[in-house]
């Protein structure tokens, strides 16, 4: 997954936020102590960063949509759609976009002889994501459902990277979609501890997360982006594609940061229960990761998931990190590919 703040990256930003706090409450007995006209002041600008925070939260980010929008549910949600053909979806992981996908390349790539849906999840990119929801890898997949629907997309392959396997999964547990088949790209799919999990469930929060992210400047998330990049991308260097094109503005801005710790902050929950179901299932999957991953370990995630579900197939790539979609767009065209040849059959979880 692409996690906008993995665990080395967390560290960071829970460092990066404590210092913020402490410096804000010394400014501001500071203030109280010089004399009640300071404090007003002071008062009146906090209530000004309130307002602007909450107008940044409700305001599109700062980047026109390459796509269109599908509602569902009363939730607007972006799809990137190219090509003509048999149907493949696309799920990106945490703290990125669809968009990631025509970056790679991927879309390019499949768009040759498919018809390519790349959705953004909920509160990624461009789609909306309603507070009054809990949005659980299931919940986003009976979201991703609908849209399938509006879209008329009939036994897709499901392509699915890091946090988008869950949605893959559970899109597949729920049995509502008859589908060709999956392709797993560097997925997590059993519960471990993780540190960054801790760090950042608090900003997952209503209210207290909302304060936080209220109090610390975009500033700071574009200067801890370029080592978040690095990390996920290690240990290839960050493609120069990347660095170009990708919509930073987008990544960091507070409502993409409020979906990427809460999805963080479910992502052991959601593995844990979608663990009890990958014996079961009857259908191509096909596994793919790279085996210097520095994100999730391919040992633990991965190379368990092929020994418990039937049939399935393995490939780690030597030497590729977490974002293995760049620089193998067509290995991974190769292997849907194969699901497309196959004749398969519906889904089935006993």
């Amino acid at each position: 997954m692409f996690r906008f703040v993995p665990p080395r990256g967390s560290r960071k930003v829970g460092q990066g936020l404590s210092r913020l706090l402490k410096t804000t409450t010394r400014v501001n007995a500071d203030a109280v102590r010089q004399g009640g006209q300071v404090a007003s002041e002071v008062a009146r600008k906090a209530a000004r960063k309130a307002v602007e925070a909450v107008k940044a939260r409700t305001e599109p980010a700062p980047h026109a949509p390459p796509g269109r929008f599908v509602e569902v549910d009363g939730v607007r949600v972006h799809v990137i759609v190219h090509g003509q053909g048999r149907p493949v979806v696309l799920i990106h992981g945490n703290g990125t976009m669809a968009e990631d996908w025509v970056i790679s390349g991927v879309v390019e790539r499949l768009a040759r002889s498919y018809r390519v849906i790349a959705i953004d999840r909920p509160g990624f990119g461009h789609s909306e994501r309603p507070r009054h929801r809990v949005w659980t890898a299931a919940a986003q997949a009976r979201l991703l459902h609908g849209v399938l629907g509006k879209l008329s997309v009939e036994r897709p392959v499901l392509v699915g990277h890091s946090w988008g396997t869950l949605v893959a999964l559970a899109l597949a547990a729920q049995g509502q979609d008859d589908l060709r088949g999956l392709v797993l790209l560097s997925g997590y799919y059993y519960p471990t501890r993780r540190a960054d999990v801790g760090l950042i469930a608090p900003l997952a929060v209503p209210g207290l997360g909302d304060a936080a992210r209220a109090m610390t400047p975009d500033s700071v998330g574009r200067l801890l982006a370029p080592g978040v990049f690095r990390h996920v991308f290690s240990p290839q260097p960050v493609p120069a594609r990347f660095t170009a094109r990708f919509p930073v503005a987008v990544a960091v801005h507070p409502r993409q940061a409020r979906a990427s710790a809460e999805d963080t902050a479910t992502m052991t929950t959601a593995a844990a229960l979608l663990q009890p179901h990958y014996p079961r299932l009857r259908l191509p999957v096909a596994i793919l990761s790279g085996d210097a991953d520095a994100v999730v370990d391919p040992r633990e995630q991965s190379c368990r998931l092929h020994g418990e579900v039937a049939g399935s197939t393995l490939t780690l790539l030597p030497g590729k990190g977490h974002m293995i979609h760049y620089g193998a767009a067509a290995r991974i065209a190769r292997v849907v590919d194969g699901q497309m040849a196959l004749t398969g059959r519906a889904l089935r979880w006993q």
